[in-house]
């Protein structure tokens, strides 16, 4: 550690220190935190003043992570082991520090957020990616923060990586607001916090506390953060029932709908409409049509469509059969709601 930062020292970079102090961070027990903060003040050095510095950085910013949660996801033991580090333990064991540090550790986690995408990963939006760009305060060392987010298992943060900003030449995503981007990063990660025995990359852990730190530096957070997929679809179909249908379907994708492939859209048209849904005749002719627009909307993918052509034609008799109606459909059919 103390050879790295000597490197760090002589490298002069606020980046480069900040995903080292991350990495540090991520491979910390939580027993281990403070006695290691406090090995770090009783030594004294540069070095060991670097690293205090570093760490405060990255945890100081608001990041309520818990030491080791990453790597106890990672690993499938459980996200959230245990009482969370107090943030202003890193603040308190950093406290003066600064003073004694070339200038360039003080722009360390002093980043201004210069833009925001958001859009689908895959094909069938199965994994989204969340991506903020910043600089810091003397305008040097841009970078791109990338969230993955996992759509199937609920919406909860899998990947990250930092990488130069022409990385995201290579991403297709849509530009938004910064705070909604930011505060999607912050819901993901929480979410897979709550999960016990998450999967998630073993990459995640070492970006994981900088993740944090940068989203939190947003300002104007949206939190919770919806997706805004759903009122930007302006294609519906001029048929009688589509508005009906596209009702259900909306139901259905709920808060993640970028996530549409083959099997969701077999699941929908021939599992959830006959167990949940009652339409009237014209919105059962009409969903076929509806569920193809959304489908273009979403980019229009020949799997999806040709899973819609397959399931379609069956459709009518599907919501006809009582039998498959679930319990709560039969219940609103027994005591529907007054007009």
């Amino acid at each position: 550690m103390i050879s790295q930062a000597r490197d760090l020292l002589r490298w002069r970079s606020p980046l480069r220190t900040e995903l080292w102090a991350a990495r540090l961070m991520a491979g910390l027990e939580q027993g281990e935190v403070e006695p290691f903060l406090r090995r770090l003040a009783e030594d004294g050095g540069t070095e060991a003043r670097l690293t205090l510095a570093a760490l405060a950085a990255v945890k100081g910013a608001g990041a309520e992570t818990e030491a080791g949660a990453g790597a106890h996801a990672a690993t499938g033991e459980g996200a959230a082991p245990g009482e969370p580090v107090d943030d202003a333990l890193f603040a308190r064991a950093a406290d003066g520090v600064l003073e004694t540090l070339p200038g360039w550790v003080r722009r360390m986690g002093r980043v201004t957020c210069e833009g925001a995408w958001y859009g689908p990963a895959d094909p069938y939006g199965e994994q989204t990616l969340a991506a903020l760009s910043f600089r810091y305060e003397n305008g040097k060392e841009p970078h791109l923060l990338v969230v993955g987010i996992d759509q199937v298992n609920g919406g909860l943060a899998v990947d990250a990586v930092v990488e130069e900003v022409k990385f995201l030449d290579d991403l297709n995503l849509r530009a938004e607001e910064p705070g909604t981007v930011a505060g999607r990063v912050l819901d993901a990660f929480e979410l897979g916090d709550r999960i016990m025995g998450a999967l998630v990359a073993d990459t995640l852990p070492a970006v994981r506390p900088i993740a944090l730190s940068r989203a939190r530096a947003v300002p104007d957070l949206v939190r919770p953060a919806p997706d805004d997929t759903v009122s930007r679809f302006q294609e519906l179909p001029e048929l009688p029932g589509a508005r009906e249908a596209f009702g259900k379907l909306v139901e259905f994708v709920g808060d993640r709908p970028l996530w549409w492939s083959p099997a969701r859209a077999a699941q929908f048209l021939t599992s959830w409409l006959p167990r949940e849904a009652i339409l009237s005749e014209a919105g059962i002719a009409a969903m076929p049509e509806v569920v193809r627009a959304w489908t273009r909307f979403l980019g229009g993918q020949p799997a999806v469509l040709r899973q819609i052509d397959a399931d379609a034609p069956s459709l009518p008799a599907l919501m006809a059969d009582e039998s498959l109606a679930g319990l709560g459909k039969r219940l609103a059919k027994k005591h529907p709601e007054p007009m």
